[in-house]
């Protein structure tokens, strides 16, 4: 275990409070140039914490990985706020999802002020053609970093392999996680012993005032809702909205959902802040501000609880085989989204360059991917300008 990662328990000093600062400015950095989605920000999460700041190593990093899939929630999200509680505990556990996700917050809420005064949000395919590429390269090198300590033999290699393929067939993700650590575990252990556990309750009313006779209070508790059991994909996302907002409720229309599912894939950091501009849609800012802490509460008292498991599992053969398997279906998956990436992001010869370069540049330097990002931006906005 590196040294970074021994001192950011809750002793005295000025350590922990440094490690806080730490934590606050690498997600807030994060969370501004996090475009791609969630297979993009686990690879930027190691460029930065296992590659350059040797907070993780790989091995912990891969466990948090296949740890985070198995609950509900935006996993790339619940990553950041396990890494954060791993740096400076509970501090660091909400410093690092708060930071995380108050960008893509402040940035959508601009586009749907924008688009409810307007009709409308401002273009951003120009920005996007340069990035889209450059996510792609990111992404392609962690998983080469992170294949030698996820594939830890033929039975993992095999598994990884499979639930690729049935990714790509459209087989459910998180069946396919799961049956990858349930094979992995059959193979490894004699006796397999699953234990049960209720999942705890969790209450909370709207601080806001609510002039709309229920309306809000029933927004929040429909977000919250879907933050406790969604799975999966924004387009899962895109199915529970739909059902709720579009059909159940009709409180916006389906031309209006998808607007939003666009901007929040469009905007960096989490996808699940296309609650924001549906909550905005709906009533104004107490509708964002609801929807997106209404969303985004189950996956902190998730991670919550999962800190105190993953060491635990690590520790019995049985789980151990099981977290075995879920990390390399896991890596698998990533795999698979990273193709369908490729397939969005490769348009032309110069999409296909910069992917190119940014990969030479992450094998021969060690720059930090943020700067891949911004020179990927100032090109496709360059183009944009010049075709016109």
């Amino acid at each position: 275990m590196n040294a970074s990662h021994d001192d950011t328990g809750g002793g005295s000093g000025g350590r922990p409070v440094h490690a806080l600062g730490e934590v606050i400015g690498v997600f807030l950095k994060l969370g501004v140039i996090g475009f791609g989605g969630p297979a993009a920000h686990t690879a930027m999460m190691r460029d930065e914490l296992v590659r350059r700041r040797g907070w993780v190593s790989d091995e912990r990093f891969v466990d948090l990985i296949g740890a985070v899939n198995l609950i509900p929630g935006p996993n790339s999200t619940e990553l950041a706020i396990h890494l954060g509680y791993d740096r400076a505990r509970w501090k660091g556990l909400i410093a690092a999802g708060v930071c995380f996700i108050l960008p893509a917050f402040a940035i959508v809420l601009a586009l749907a002020w924008s688009y409810v005064r307007y009709g409308r949000t401002p273009a951003v395919e120009g920005l996007l053609y340069g990035i889209k590429p450059v996510v792609v390269a990111i992404v392609v090198w962690a998983l080469a970093g992170l294949l030698r300590t996820a594939i830890k033999g033929r039975l993992t290699a095999l598994v990884a392999t499979v639930a690729l393929a049935l990714y790509l067939l459209g087989v459910n993700e998180l069946l396919v996680l799961a049956a990858g650590g349930l094979v992995v575990m059959a193979a490894g252990t004699r006796h397999v012993w699953l234990p049960r556990r209720g999942s705890p309750g969790l209450v909370l009313v709207p601080l806001l005032p609510d002039p709309t006779g229920g309306r809000l209070t029933e927004l929040f508790l429909t977000f919250l809702k879907i933050g406790s059991v969604l799975y999966g994909s924004g387009y899962v996302l895109l199915a529970f909205l739909e059902g709720d907002f579009v059909r159940r409720l009709g409180w916006i229309t389906r031309d209006q959902l998808l607007d939003a599912i666009s901007i929040g894939q469009l905007t960096p950091g989490p996808v699940f802040t296309t609650a924001t501009f549906v909550g905005y849609v709906i009533a104004a800012l107490p509708g964002a501000v609801l929807a997106t802490v209404a969303i985004f509460t189950p996956s902190f008292v998730l991670v919550g609880l999962l800190t105190r498991l993953v060491d635990r599992i690590r520790g019995r053969a049985w789980s151990s085989a099981f977290l075995d398997g879920v990390n390399a279906t896991a890596l698998a998956l990533m795999a698979g989204v990273t193709l369908q990436l490729a397939g969005d992001a490769f348009v032309d010869p110069l999409t296909v360059a910069l992917a190119v370069l940014a990969l030479l540049l992450q094998w021969r330097t060690r720059l930090n991917t943020a700067w891949f990002i911004a020179a990927a931006a100032a090109i496709g906005l360059a183009r944009t300008l010049l075709v016109g």
